[in-house]
């Protein structure tokens, strides 16, 4: 009994504990106490993760989560380059040399357009005889003749628009007076090397990725194409550089510093020298009387920057070209998938940071859009009011006010969006200013225009009352909705105008946050 009753004693964790401790060396003190500064710093590094996550945690939920939203080419893009100009003019200093791709790409497939449509309606001399003045005259002849005789018939469900752009005399018909050779077929062999080029610069801006359901032929990148471009420039230039000397780099003055020496790629540096060697040709092609009456009689319907980088060929084909930054504006790229920029905006001594996400407008990208609804604060609408003679790229079937004015109707109408604050832009008012100017009817492709004056403001009231329309059909929360005319490349305008819809966001964001 007394045996098993001492057994169990020394197993007693009771007994244990009242034993006296034994006696602590220096060594094993030494060793706890190490232990203990190590638990120490690993609590206290704990807490500082957990307090800094906590702290990023708030900070999130304060952002601002801003989307840019609407159809291919309506303007986003070039919008936020407006806002990188507002509130990071530093980020869009470091990548402007990237743009001169994007313009040099612009420039050559203007031109490519130019020569393929003179080449669809057959070659004709520039008039420096009897019979080119002779054709010159029936090709003014004919082409108000086909503009006038197409009729669209047909009328959307939304707004009453023509489904279907005015069909122009085919080329080969017996009524087409184009036929010869001469001065045009001379610049077409003369700018071939140039406009051989095409694809290659496409290439190099879109690293070779297409896109399904995007319009024929257009080129798309994804977000950060700007370092990559520089990047693969760079590698090639090194690559180049192996067989070639030092002098062979191009020099690039900046505005606003000395002459520098600077990485350049050996492609976009041989078109620099195409355009320089060709600046006379494309100038002579550009004010060629024939592609001047197709552009008036929109047989020959150019890209909006097309005018722009064109008219001004002489400083863009010079030698050290440097993208100004109304070139980045109006240079014109599109976007595949969704890219995110973000800005510390300075507001009544408050700095929020801002989240601003470009999208991608083609039909086969819009589903892209969707995981950014859930926790968007705000969106802008960029609507291209100037497009109602246009029609989509994916489906020439479809006007783009229609377009547009259904996709308006899918952002209202949107469970996820109802409480988001909703700013329409109904933007390239400068465009639909000329168009109206030239005469260009509304009402042959907005068929429920009617005989409404075919002037500024009245078209403008009657689209903004369009889409207005739409909002109050979808918005049992009664959502304001913030309309603003825009021409977005009008940098002073409209960073007024984002000063504006930044004050009515941070109202909007403050009021979700209840702060006030």
């Amino acid at each position: 009994m007394m045996r098993t009753s001492s057994i169990r004693s020394q197993d007693d964790p009771l007994s244990l504990a009242i034993r006296p401790p034994p006696e602590e060396t220096d060594t094993d003190r030494h060793i706890r106490l190490q232990n203990e500064a190590e638990a120490r710093r690993i609590s206290e590094q704990i807490d500082e993760e957990l307090r800094f996550e906590r702290e990023k945690l708030k900070k999130s939920k304060s952002d601002v989560k801003l989307l840019l939203l609407g159809q291919a080419e309506s303007g986003k893009s070039t919008l936020q380059k407006q806002f990188q100009l507002m509130y990071s003019p530093a980020s869009l200093e470091s990548e402007r040399m990237s743009w001169r791709t994007v313009v040099y790409f612009n420039v050559v497939r203007s031109i490519k357009k130019i020569l393929t449509t003179l080449e669809a309606f057959d070659d004709i001399d520039d008039g420096t005889d009897s019979q080119s003045t002779l054709e010159r005259q029936e090709l003014n002849d004919y082409l108000p003749r086909a503009s006038s005789s197409a009729t669209p018939s047909i009328h959307s469900s939304q707004i009453g628009v023509a489904l279907s752009p005015p069909s122009p005399t085919s080329p080969g018909s017996p009524t087409s007076p184009m036929r010869g050779s001469g001065a045009i077929s001379d610049l077409r062999r003369r700018l071939l090397p140039l406009t051989n080029t095409e694809p290659q610069l496409a290439d190099r801006l879109s690293g070779g990725v297409a896109v399904s359901g995007s319009g024929k032929g257009e080129v798309y990148v994804r977000s950060g194409w700007q370092a990559r471009t520089i990047q693969k420039g760079q590698k090639l230039l090194r690559r180049h550089q192996k067989s070639s000397a030092p002098e062979d780099e191009l020099t690039i003055e900046r505005p606003g510093t000395a002459l520098s020496v600077i990485d350049a790629d050996p492609l976009v540096d041989d078109v620099a020298r195409m355009l320089e060697q060709s600046r006379d040709d494309i100038r002579t092609l550009w004010e060629n009387q024939v592609v001047r009456a197709l552009i008036t009689s929109r047989k020959l319907k150019l890209d909006e920057w097309s005018e722009f980088f064109l008219n001004d060929i002489s400083r863009i084909s010079a030698r050290n070209y440097v993208p100004s930054t109304d070139d980045i504006l109006h240079a014109r790229i599109q976007t595949m998938g969704v890219a995110e920029h973000i800005f510390d905006v300075d507001i009544h001594g408050k700095t929020v940071t801002w989240h601003l996400f470009d999208v991608g407008g083609a039909r086969g990208q819009r589903h892209s859009w969707v995981p950014y609804f859930d926790d968007a604060n705000a969106i802008i609408f960029v609507s291209p009011i100037s497009a109602f003679d246009q029609y989509l790229e994916e489906d020439p079937r479809t006007n783009r006010i229609d377009d547009s004015l259904q996709l308006f109707t899918q952002i209202c109408s949107n469970q996820l969006l109802k409480k988001v604050h909703l700013v329409l832009f109904l933007n390239k008012t400068d465009i639909l200013k000329k168009k109206l100017e030239r005469g260009l009817s509304v009402s042959k492709y907005i068929l429920s225009y009617g005989d409404r004056p075919n002037e500024f403001e009245a078209v403008v009231q009657y689209f903004r009352a369009h889409f207005l329309q739409v909002h109050r059909r979808n918005n049992e929360n009664r959502r304001v909705l913030y309309t603003h005319l825009t021409n977005v490349v009008d940098t002073k305008a409209t960073q007024s105008i984002i000063g504006n819809v930044r004050d009515s966001i941070f109202r909007g964001y403050l009021q979700s946050a209840a702060l006030v």
